[in-house]
Parts: structure tokens; sequence; C-alpha cells
């Protein structure tokens, strides 16, 4: 995961929607291709909840010639946002004013911060125009925020979310944050980094690995088979394994700190009616839902693609709910590369 990837300082300071400032931040990146002389043929994926910089690992499908991002043609950007454990300032880095990490006093960080944080970055990169933003979940809630906040975007393709969070994800992310906090490693957050609430954080990724799928495609993996001699259900162990993958490579506090940020998601929020706010997008965008996400219904893909002006909805046929933004590659090319094309044909 470190290959390839950048960590500079942002020149500028950083500051929370809340008011807290960060002087020289940390801010990870890794870019594919070249930037063109205008610096203008970019493409910029926003990563998910555990995501990371380097798109190539988890959305390796969507990389390659003929594809939606193409080195050959565009230069290619995939940001760290801040709070992740994954280069960019966040949680364990050292706070200025007291020499130590800043662990539970780490700031609350919202969806507009993670975009301005990514803004300043681009700014000093010298970036003049974003021909498609596009990420699914998070990444599609960032997304959403650049088309409005940011001149500079052409173009977006959101996958699997919506307007705001609903009171349904808003639920599912406080249950698993009770299950973090409920480890006695927790300790308030005042842990050793190698040695954190990992049982807990296990939980947490369990809940969301439920939410992540369908009855269907457990069904069809599982069914109610053993695993090996044991009599442990293969579900079980299969939730075990992939609680502890995350708890391994993953941070408590970055973890409540980024759901935290995916629930202040609303774009009406201080700006006026959902209508007023993303009426104003100029933009061509893709709104893609998935027919089986329990997470992200498509009612709520196809309400947001309702009240943007130029959007088309698109759906994914798949039975791995939420989580075919990561595995349909074939149908998320075949969807948004036509969408490219015609915006170029369109900008010509």
């Amino acid at each position: 995961m470190n290959e390839g990837i950048t960590i500079e300082k942002l020149k500028k300071p950083f500051i929370t929607e809340a008011g807290f400032r960060f002087n020289e931040p940390d801010v990870a990146y890794k870019t594919w291709g070249s930037l063109n002389k205008e610096k203008n043929n970019v493409i910029l994926i926003c990563h998910a909840l555990t995501g990371h910089a380097a798109a190539d690992e988890w959305f390796p499908g969507i990389f390659g010639s003929g594809r939606v991002c193409d080195p050959a043609k565009n230069f290619i950007l995939c940001i760290n946002v801040p709070g992740s454990p994954y280069g960019s300032v966040g949680p364990w880095s050292e706070n200025p004013d007291s020499g130590r990490p800043y662990k539970s006093s780490f700031p609350e960080i919202t969806v507009r911060d993670m975009v301005r944080f990514q803004q300043q970055l681009l700014d000093q990169l010298g970036i003049t125009g974003i021909e498609l933003v596009l990420g699914g979940s998070l990444g599609g809630m960032q997304a959403l925020e650049f088309s409005i906040m940011d001149d500079r975007i052409e173009s977006a393709a959101l996958i699997a979310m919506g307007k705001s969070h609903s009171p349904w994800a808003i639920g599912i992310s406080h249950a698993q944050r009770q299950a973090i906090f409920t480890d006695p490693k927790w300790n308030n957050g005042n842990y050793d980094k190698n040695d954190g609430p990992a049982k807990g954080l296990a939980a947490a990724r369990m809940m969301a690995m439920i939410t992540y799928r369908t009855p269907s495609d457990y069904e069809k993996k599982f069914s109610r088979g053993l695993q090996g001699d044991s009599d442990q259900f293969q579900v079980e162990s299969y939730l075990n394994y992939q609680g502890k993958k995350l708890a391994d490579r993953f941070d408590a506090h970055s973890y409540i700190t980024l759901t935290e940020a995916m629930d202040s998601h609303d774009v009406s929020r201080d700006r006026g009616s959902f209508q007023e706010v993303l009426g104003q997008i100029q933009s061509p965008v893709k709104v893609i839902g998935i027919e089986s996400d329990h997470l992200y219904p498509t009612h709520e893909q196809k309400e947001l693609a309702k009240l943007l002006k130029n959007a088309e909805y698109k759906e994914i046929k798949s039975s791995y709910g939420h989580d075919a933004f990561l595995i349909e590659f074939e149908q998320i090319n075949d969807i948004i590369k036509p969408f490219i094309k015609e915006k170029q044909t369109l900008s010509y």
C-alpha cells in the first residue's frame, strides 16, 4: 500500500469547519499518468471509509487502457482523507502543542472538511481542471460535495450513496462505534497504538460486513455449512476473519472519526433546501445505484438524480450488495466510460 505514495505538507493552514487549525498537516496521495500543459486532464478518485490513496489496489478494475482511468490519457489522483491512518494527518499524528499524538483530542472532521483538505493539495499541484471526480460510499459523498464546492469539476460519478446520511446508516455506524467503546482496551481513547481495542474494532467490522452484502449472497456463499470439523458456522468464521483483518490494518480512533464524518453528510446543512443546493450543480453527473444495496438503497440514488439538473441514473446489477462497487468493475466501466466520451464530445 505504501508503494508510490507521496506524503508532503500542506503549505497553508488547514482549518476545519469547527475551527480547529492544523498548521502544516501531512497529506498522502498517489498519482498515475502525467499532467498535461494546462494541468486539467485530471481524474480524481475519492476513497471510502477504510480505503487509502493507493486506489489501484482497491479499485483495480477501473485502471488501464480502455477503462475509466487510463494513465496514458489522464493524470489520475487519489488523496488520503484527514482522520485516516494511512498517511494524512490523523489521530496518531503529533499534536505540536503537546508533542504527543492527538488520539481522542483529534477534532471532528466532516465530509466538507475532507473536500477542502483535498482542494488545498489540488491548489498546491496547480490543478486547473478536473475532468471527472468519482467515488463510492464515503467516496461518493466527497465527490458530490466536490461538485458543489469546486468550480474545477467538469463531471462526476457518484456511486452507492445519497444526498445525506440516512437515519438507518447513522444507526448502523452508531452501533459499530459502541462496539469499540465497550472494549476495555478502548480506555476512553487512551490506548497504546500497538495494543488497542482490536476486539471492539473487529466487532464493528463484522457488523459492517453484514450490511455490505446481502442475505442471498451469504446463503449462496455459506448456507448453514460448518467450518471444517468444528461446530462453528462458516459465516461466523468468515466474519471473525474479516474483523481481525481490519483490526490488524486499521485504527479505532480513525474508524470513529471517519464514521462520524459520514454521519455529517448532508448537502443541505446550512445551505438551504436540497432542491436549491443540488439544483446549482451545472456539470453532468452519473448517479449509480446497486440493485441489492441494503445500506444505501437505490431509492436514495434515484432521488439524488432527480434533484440534480444534469444527471442520469444507472444501476449495477449484482447480488453482492453495497460491496458491488468494489467488485463489479466491468459494469462500472461500461457505465462511466461512455459518459466520459459523451462529455468530451459535448465540450469540443
